[in-house]
């Protein structure tokens, strides 16, 4: 299980904005201190001998990131809660092996490129060919190029598996934007919205998000907003009873309506996440993203701010169609982030390069399989070199 959020009191925001958690570390609700016992002074000796002094009192045990408890007459103050270094997580060599073995399909034409004896004019064209043929688009793979050239002028390398390595790095910094975690606990609930068209996984990426969730202690509510296929609600009704979370569903009945009496019953029961899951839509049924709009406008009324995320599941097969749209959704409803699945079965997994320079829209997870582990958080320098090296 990896951790990907930080859990924070819902007090107003400092100005800086939210810090994210390293890689592994988690948050322990605030637990009242018991007061501390105080041992009461010993009554003085008579006056011919010297008072005897008060017994010490004992240190409280005191963790390494809590403050003491200190002893008083006053009932104990209930701290906000603080961050604490987690148990070592597992490390993700296991995921990286995954990643690459996804990423096979892509990274082995781009890869073949450096298999020639020097560096010139036509490892650069063929480097370009791969590029574009790995659904980099046009403008990525000219930045890519412009970047490479200048680090190997730069570097003075002349090999060309030396090469290799600075377009890993110049990939990584191409990718940098796209890599932001996903947050919750600012606002209680945190709602989120995820939309996508039919078959990108979106329903299975929400169940997935919804474990995660659920195993980290964070009560999850669910919302089955794709009110007309039966399917959707059932499936994610079974992702709903594999992780013990609430799900609000109402069959034939209105999106909007579902996600607002959703977003009511988080409020009401104490939940931390609430997510509505809604129908796919393709971009082009403009009738079918005003719903989408609808839906969004209907959760702002029911909680002031809310939806505090906008997911789009985009199927990474779909090559640059995925990098069009994010541009849709994005100016229709104004995205918070993406979930890209499937890139285990895709040699186009350069579209996040495509989608880092022309709509760099934060990554928050990657799949690489139907497996619950299979979908894990973004980073760039890990992309980078899982697809080159």
């Amino acid at each position: 299980m990896f951790s990907f959020f930080k859990k924070s009191a819902p007090a107003p925001a400092p100005a800086e904005g939210p810090e994210l958690l390293p890689e592994g570390w988690t948050v322990k609700p605030a637990r009242a201190p018991a007061p501390v016992p105080v041992t009461p002074a010993l009554a003085p000796a008579p006056v011919s001998a010297p008072p005897v002094p008060a017994a010490p009192i004992a240190p409280p045990v005191v963790a390494s990131v809590e403050a003491s408890p200190v002893a008083t007459s006053a009932p104990p103050v209930t701290e906000p809660p603080v961050v604490v270094q987690a148990p070592a997580a597992p490390p993700r060599q296991g995921w990286m092996e995954r990643l690459r073995a996804g990423l096979r399909k892509t990274g082995g034409s781009i890869a073949s490129v450096f298999s020639g004896a020097k560096i010139d004019d036509q490892l650069y064209e063929e480097l370009e060919e791969a590029l574009l043929l790995a659904d980099a688009g046009v403008k990525a793979t000219q930045f890519l190029l412009d970047d490479l050239k200048r680090r190997v002028k730069e570097s003075r390398v002349t090999e060309p598996q030396a090469v290799r390595g600075l377009l890993v790095e110049a990939l990584a910094q191409l990718l940098a934007p796209l890599e932001k975690g996903l947050e919750v606990g600012r606002h209680t609930p945190t709602v989120m919205m995820v939309v996508g068209v039919n078959g990108a996984g979106k329903t299975t990426s929400i169940g997935k998000l919804t474990r995660h969730l659920a195993e980290a202690d964070q009560r999850v509510l669910l919302a089955a907003a794709d009110t007309f296929r039966a399917a959707a609600r059932e499936q994610l009704g079974v992702w709903a009873d594999r992780a013990k979370v609430e799900i609000i569903s109402q069959e034939g009945g209105d999106p909007a309506a579902v996600s607002f009496d959703a977003v009511n019953a988080g409020r009401a029961r104490g939940a931390d996440v609430v997510i509505a899951d809604t129908a796919g839509r393709l971009p082009t049924q403009l009738h079918l993203m005003e719903e989408l709009k609808k839906i969004r406008r209907v959760i702002a009324k029911a909680q002031e701010g809310a939806p505090h995320e906008v997911l789009l599941v985009v199927d990474g097969n779909t090559g640059q169609n995925a990098l069009n749209q994010v541009k849709a959704f994005d100016e229709a409803l104004g995205l918070t982030g993406l979930i890209v699945t499937k890139l285990d079965g895709t040699a186009k997994g350069g579209v996040l390069a495509a989608i880092a320079r022309e709509r760099p829209v934060p990554v928050y997870f990657i799949g690489v399989g139907e497996k619950l582990e299979d979908l894990e958080t973004f980073s760039a320098r890990e992309f980078a070199r899982a697809l080159l090296e």
